[in-house]
């Protein structure tokens, strides 16, 4: 146990994206057993997204987690956001907008030669 957790209250790290291009990065203190759920609610920066909650995938440290997940110190919550637009269909908008080939950076298959 760590001295954070001897004392009752636990370092956590809370992570989330408004909208695209908007990183929200933000410490807080809980107390020690705290749960997912209660930690957001209690969170005044995180507020405005409590009133679907239910609805929000959140992970820790990159794993979904339900929202009664009892949290240890220095945990990391991530809030993720929805897809608005399927990465396969975002990549054939940005080719076409392009108008040319998309060229990954793959080594080339063996025995084949030129483009």
């Amino acid at each position: 146990m760590g001295p954070a957790e001897e004392s009752g209250s636990i370092q956590l790290e809370l992570v989330w994206s408004p909208k695209a291009g908007d990183m929200r990065h933000l410490h807080v203190r809980a107390r020690a057993g705290d749960t997912i759920e209660a930690v957001l609610r209690a969170c005044p920066d995180f507020a405005d997204q409590c009133s679907h909650l239910a609805e929000l995938k959140i992970g820790v440290w990159g794993r979904l987690k339900p929202l009664d997940t009892p949290l240890r110190d220095r945990d990391r919550i991530e809030v993720y956001r929805p897809l608005t637009v399927d990465p396969k269909e975002a990549r054939r908008q940005r080719y076409k907008a392009r108008g040319q080939r998309i060229i990954s950076r793959h080594r080339p298959l063996a025995g084949k030669t030129g483009p």
